[in-house]
């Protein structure tokens, strides 16, 4: 686990990415540690938040084939022609 500290983070905040891309930083203010910079994907997965199903999951599921959609498409952009 990498620690930085609080002036190092204010003076290159990319390096701290970087480093938390791989595995949670430590960020330290006077010394003493205060923060924990990480990935949301680590944070979700250490807070045992689930992602819910996607789109797809729903619509594979057994119980689509009551689903309706409708999808409504926005006027298009620009000005009406006629022909």
């Amino acid at each position: 686990m990498t620690t930085i500290s609080s002036r190092e983070l204010n003076q290159d905040i990319g390096a701290a990415k970087r480093a938390a891309a791989v595995s949670p930083v430590v960020i330290t203010d006077r010394g003493k540690p205060a923060f924990v910079l990480m990935t949301h994907e680590e944070f979700r997965r250490m807070s045992g938040e689930k992602a819910g199903p996607t789109m797809l999951d729903l619509l594979a599921s057994e119980d689509a084939s009551g689903i309706d959609i409708d999808f409504e498409r926005p006027a298009p952009a620009g000005r009406q022609v006629t022909f």
